[in-house]
């Protein structure tokens, strides 16, 4: 498997289950403390999302911190973090080979100057990503809600079921 079709199963998998999250968020029987913390939590991975597109694409991104002061309602969340998801999606689709190596110079928002590979951009947005998802699962999790399954694995077998043939 090449990097790109790696990068691309992985952005697919991240808006799926993005868009499974916010719809068991959505049910979720949270405490308004909780819920506050979930959406504060799935808006700072939305945050650091925007932030490091607009560093692929070479654009300033006006954040001063990974995270917004305002908290938005989990629909306006949802619905930008789709466009994002469908932002990134497309973007690895249209990368060539060999644009995946470039290194891109940029700032953290804490001012400190950066630079990775467009590929370690993108590794760094999807496990980051992760790892605060599995935060707002463990609330899920509190009362007594699963969060959704958030694997590759899940995913690839879903969009290809004939892997399960043995």
């Amino acid at each position: 498997m090449s990097t790109s079709t790696l990068l691309i199963s992985l952005y697919e998998q991240k808006a799926a289950i993005d868009r499974e999250f916010f719809a068991a968020l959505a049910g979720a029987p949270l405490s308004a403390e909780n819920r506050h913390i979930a959406i504060r939590t799935l808006n700072h991975i939305h945050t650091v999302d925007r932030i490091f597109a607009a560093h692929l694409r070479g654009e300033p991104h006006g954040f001063k911190a990974s995270n917004t002061e305002a908290t938005p309602t989990l629909e306006a969340l949802s619905a930008s973090v789709q466009q994002v998801d469908g932002w990134y999606v497309d973007y690895v689709r249209g990368l060539r080979p060999e644009q995946f190596e470039e290194v891109l110079s940029f700032r953290f928002t804490d001012g400190d100057a950066g630079r990775m590979s467009r590929e370690e951009i993108l590794a760094h947005v999807i496990h980051h990503g992760s790892h605060h998802r599995g935060n707002v699962g463990m609330l899920m999790k509190q009362v007594d809600q699963a969060p959704p399954r958030d694997l590759l694995t899940r995913h690839l077998h879903q969009q290809e079921p004939q892997r399960r043939e043995v």
